[in-house]
């Protein structure tokens, strides 16, 4: 065969069976029988780069071997895509926490500012009406403080700690709302809305005023008890006298006194004495009427006592009413004579 005849078939063989797919190769078939034409330029038949087709069909082709993807060039797609989507992550949080910790270092309106006072400004202080600071702002004092002069506070005082007055506290009111010890307190006028409760003894110079009812559990000693009305609902104990003041009543002289008698008073509308001293020719019937400065509410009980043997020889009684009460006797009493009765008078 002639190996020129032979190349030039191969070279235009589009069909053969060993043909190489340019999706395989990458190259086209007019591509690659240029080298192998050049392969047979000697005279000697001999090919270069290339082996004789033993059916005199052109120089044998190699197939070419797949094309392998490098692993690491595999992984570092992938890692590629998960370090993209940490970063992203990274960046959001870290955003988040940047704006989380600006908002919370913005001062708020309410915030109270602290400023600290330097010896200078202390000395402005004391030599001067000087303003420092605004309402938000705290004066913070680390030493102790002593004002020579008045100090006003236009707005409240809260103390955190003890407040000791060594001189007189005048207040315009005063609420407390827990418990309070008070040593030697002196008050124009203490008005208590709730129970008080004394656990010493108290007393009181000017008197005291009750317009409610008032419950002693104890003993209640009084050197003087005026009262309009003193109600007991128990025994009343007297270990004393009774003296049974008041104005003194009135009376007036009865027929039973006779010629020329007189009938006088001493006492009280609760207690007393009558004498009586008769005249000549004295009649029986009544020898006085008694009558009270006040009215009692109910008819009295009016207890009569005779003094002397005189007296108590008379058949005495006598008529009661609110208003008063009339001393008479059955018999006619001895003319010239003197004699005279005790009474208690009680509604």
């Amino acid at each position: 065969m002639d190996p020129s005849q032979a190349q030039s078939d191969s070279a235009n063989d589009s069909h053969s069976l060993e043909q190489v797919d340019e999706k395989d190769t990458g190259k086209t078939p007019a591509a690659e029988a240029a080298p192998a034409a050049a392969g047979d330029a000697g005279k000697d038949g001999k090919k270069d780069g290339g082996t004789i087709d033993a059916t005199g069909g052109g120089p044998a082709e190699k197939p070419a071997a797949p094309k392998k993807v490098n692993p690491l060039k595999r992984f570092w797609r992938k890692f590629n895509l998960y370090l993209a989507l940490f970063i992203l992550v990274v960046v959001v949080a870290v955003g988040i926490l940047v704006a989380l910790t600006i908002k919370s270092n913005k001062p708020t309106k309410d915030a109270l500012n602290s400023q600290n006072l330097s010896q200078q400004e202390l000395q402005q202080l004391a030599n001067t009406d000087v303003t420092i600071g605004n309402p938000k702002q705290v004066l913070t004092v680390q030493a102790n403080a002593v004002f020579a002069g008045s100090v006003l506070v236009r707005s409240n005082l809260e103390v955190a700690g003890s407040l000791k007055v060594g001189g007189g506290l005048t207040l315009d009111s005063l609420a407390v709302t827990g418990a309070t010890q008070l040593s030697d307190t002196t008050a124009g006028n203490l008005t208590v809305s709730g129970a008080l409760n004394v656990q010493g003894a108290l007393a009181l110079k000017n008197g005291i005023s009750v317009s409610g009812n008032s419950n002693f559990t104890g003993n209640v000693t009084t050197a003087s008890l005026t009262t309009g009305t003193l109600n007991l609902n128990g025994d009343l104990a007297l270990t004393h006298h009774i003296s049974a003041g008041g104005p003194t009543p009135g009376i007036a002289r009865g027929s039973a006194t006779g010629g020329g008698g007189t009938v006088s008073l001493s006492g009280s509308d609760t207690s007393g004495s009558i004498t009586i001293n008769t005249g000549t020719a004295p009649p029986a019937g009544c020898f006085a009427t008694i009558t009270f400065s006040t009215k009692f509410t109910n008819t009295p009980h009016v207890v009569l006592t005779p003094i002397s043997s005189g007296a108590a020889g008379l058949q005495y009684y006598i008529d009661r009413t609110t208003s008063g009460f009339t001393l008479c006797a059955a018999n006619a009493a001895p003319a010239g004579q003197s004699f005279g009765f005790d009474y208690v008078a009680l509604d």
